[in-house]
């Protein structure tokens, strides 16, 4: 396995003596890996290591910006893999896989980048509108992609995310963290959250500039915009309404129960329960709701990885591969909406681009699973992540680990060769698997790897305003919030 290329020589050598890099591995299958390292801990130190390579080889070196997947399209920037790559930078130095002063630079190239691109509500040639950006933006010039692409509330909220995690963690006197500080505040105070609420307290998920609001629907219920909703409460200067977080949570009961065994909140692909958390420690917080329950959203997280885990166990859909320790349904890529032959002869539906995932309600599953799904889950359950990782690459990682880390996604029950697919490619006997990375899907992995390693993400994020006040304004208390 070849080391990142963002990695010197210095560094590979200064990694070496303390078992981090891969051990040469020769396969015992045409998949996987054998002579892997006995060490848990090292298979997660190179992980977190290619993971953080991947986000330091494809930001833009003069917009700073995240291509949304690489190889696949990399002009298209995704304006939530940015923030999740201004975050992993503050874990790369909390980890001591780069410098400070390297990271810092690359936080204020992006920043000054978003701090000057136009905004407005003409339909090209801005980066977005009240303070919102668009989905995906040119990588190089900061614009909208294309005609059709959304003003974006979460993806607005995850660049923010990943901006004041920079802004809290870069805190010295040096004029470069001033500048950064500065930069941050800017962008953020402008965010016109009362604008993209359309209907009482909730936040509409999006804004054209051909139709307006007409062709978005809110966020409303468990889902991954518990960050958003949070930092539009705590806003400094153009706050949501008071009741945004009863408005949100309105319809949890419909997914509160037991599915496979763990009673719990649920919610079907498990990016739901990961993305907040990766920046928030949620142990001992408690809104209202989970105060009802007993519980709070840190295990809550567990209960869902671990239904996921029995979900793959029980396999009710008879699917290759599925087990104890492969596992894991999130959004993802797939083959594509083609219908052929599964690993018994069966025909099946597979799917491209969705939302899978196993819950009381909403159960999406075609074979497809993707890593990012179970390894973010790391800070949860350890205990069943940590095997997981170690399975992957014992019986698929020629196919499917590579010098950024694991691709997005893989499917050994698809045997449709020579069917057009919408993404990866096929590989005799073993099956489908993508061949892009997904920037936000490598930026949870690498901050649940960082969280699970030392908790500097959340320790950070304890002392940032913004969240501490939209946490109050949401009614938890507990825990960290006093």
């Amino acid at each position: 396995m070849p080391a990142s290329p963002s990695l010197t020589r210095r560094h590979l050598l200064a990694l070496a003596p303390a078992g981090l890099l891969p051990l040469s591995v020769q396969a015992a299958s045409p998949f996987g890996e054998t002579d892997l390292p006995a060490s848990n801990d090292v298979l997660l130190d190179d992980l977190l290591a290619r993971t953080i390579g991947y986000f330091w080889d494809t930001t833009h070196p003069v917009s700073g910006l995240a291509p949304d997947r690489s190889p696949g399209n990399p002009r298209m920037a995704s304006t939530a893999a940015t923030g999740f790559a201004l975050a992993v930078f503050v874990a790369a130095v909390q980890s001591g896989l780069r410098p400070r002063e390297q990271a810092l630079a690359r936080c204020l190239t992006a920043a000054r980048f978003l701090a000057q691109a136009p905004q407005g509500p003409q339909a090209s040639g801005v980066a977005g509108h009240r303070g919102f950006f668009y989905h995906f933006i040119d990588i190089e010039r900061g614009t909208r992609f294309a005609p059709g692409v959304e003003l974006s509330s979460i993806d607005t909220a995850w660049l923010l995310t990943g901006l004041l995690t920079a802004q809290a963690f870069f805190d010295g006197d040096h004029a470069d963290e001033r500048e950064l500080r500065q930069r941050v505040q800017a962008i953020h105070e402008r965010i016109d959250w009362p604008w993209m609420q359309q209907r009482g307290g909730l936040i509409c998920m999006g804004w054209n500039p051909e139709r307006g609001f007409a062709d978005f629907i809110d966020y409303l219920g468990y889902d991954e915009a518990t960050m958003m909703y949070l930092l539009a409460l705590g806003s400094p200067t153009h706050p949501a309404a008071a009741s945004s977080w009863d408005d949100y949570c309105r319809t949890y009961t419909r997914g509160w129960g037991t599915f496979m065994g763990q009673t719990h909140l649920g919610g079907a692909p498990l990016f739901w329960h990961q993305f907040s958390h990766c920046f928030i420690d949620f142990r001992g917080l408690q809104d209202r709701f989970m105060r009802d329950k007993g519980l709070d959203y840190f295990e809550n997280s567990r209960r869902a990885t671990l239904a996921q885990r029995a979900y793959a166990v029980a396999n009710p859909q008879d699917w290759n591969d599925y087990g104890a320790d492969i596992w894991g349904l999130t959004a993802c890529d797939g083959p594509g909406m083609i219908q052929g032959p599964d690993h018994r002869g069966r025909t099946r539906q597979f799917h491209d681009y969705r939302a899978r995932g196993a819950a009381l309600v909403g159960t999406f599953d075609d074979g497809t699973l993707a890593p990012a799904a179970g390894l973010s889950s790391l800070p949860f359950a350890p205990e069943v992540v940590l095997p997981l990782l170690r399975a992957l690459r014992q019986r698929f990682g020629r196919v499917i680990y590579n010098h950024h880390g694991f691709v997005d996604s893989f499917n050994t029950s698809f045997r449709a060769e020579g069917a057009q697919l919408s993404d990866g490619r096929t590989v005799p006997g073993f099956g489908w698997t993508g061949t892009d990375h997904i920037g936000i899907d490598q930026g949870s992995i690498a901050l649940a790897a960082a969280n699970h390693r030392h908790g500097g993400l959340w320790r950070v994020m304890r002392g940032e305003p913004t969240l501490r006040r939209g946490l109050r304004r949401a009614g938890f208390t507990g825990g960290w919030l006093g």
